[in-house]
């Protein structure tokens, strides 16, 4: 697992106002954690921020806090819970949990499909992604940043469970074994074409033969509308 330093301040203010002036500066306020509580009010640069979250560790990086301003200015840390504006996905907020190297902690890592499946290759099937991520537990230092899938081989209607997946000793996998990861699914059936134009094709000629009849039907009314016209005539 990849770690790096993060420079910090302490943060004397706080509440919603003290927030938006610190953003509007490009300052972002923190909180550190320890065993849950214990919160220390800290401050640190949006940029520098960013750029670790684009590390290949991703928000599961380990990073050194160096505080300036406080007691024991250095912190191991991880990132708790990160506040982001919905809009724009600027980062508003950051919870930081404070670690030991030396205890295992839980985490989630993400699971990226690693191949074209042959059910999708070479028998039109779909590829679907059901479990994105897998929440494991061990030391800090041997966080995976990724956990790769081999899907290549996959058929119509294989499937790939957590138990499937193999991870490094001292890494232990929380959920649940029979949970699905990925799975190929059958290609959609489509309608024939021909089965479509005839049954597009059948109510036009219902209406046709419908019209004819009642065209045949006016014809033999006008017929023998004389004829009535002349009985009734010669009955007078």
């Amino acid at each position: 697992m990849e770690k790096v330093i993060l420079k910090a301040d302490k943060r004397d203010g706080t509440g919603k106002k003290i927030a938006k002036q610190l953003r509007s500066k490009g300052v972002i306020p923190a909180n550190v954690y320890k065993n849950g509580k214990g919160a220390q009010s800290i401050q640190l640069g949006e940029v520098e921020l960013t750029n670790i979250l684009h590390t290949k560790a991703g928000e599961n990086v380990i990073i050194t806090l160096s505080i300036a301003g406080v007691k024991d200015n250095e912190r191991t840390v991880v990132i708790k819970e990160i506040q982001r504006d919905a809009i724009k996905d600027r980062v508003l907020h950051v919870d930081f949990n404070e670690i030991s190297l030396t205890e295992e902690l839980r985490v989630d890592v993400p699971i990226i499909a690693k191949g074209e499946p042959v059910g999708v290759k070479a028998e039109g099937g779909i590829l679907e992604h059901i479990l994105w991520e897998l929440e494991i537990e061990c030391l800090p230092t041997a966080i995976p940043e990724k956990i790769e899938v081999d899907v290549s081989a996959l058929k119509v209607g294989d499937s790939v469970f957590v138990k499937d997946i193999s991870m490094a000793a001292g890494v232990k996998v929380l959920n649940d074994p029979e949970l699905t990861v990925v799975i190929v699914k059958p290609p959609k059936v489509e309608v024939v074409a021909a089965e479509v134009e005839e049954e597009a094709g059948t109510e036009p000629e219902l209406i046709r033969k419908k019209k004819e009849e009642e065209a045949e039907e006016g014809a033999e009314a006008a017929k023998e509308a004389p004829k009535e016209a002349k009985e009734a005539k010669e009955k007078k």
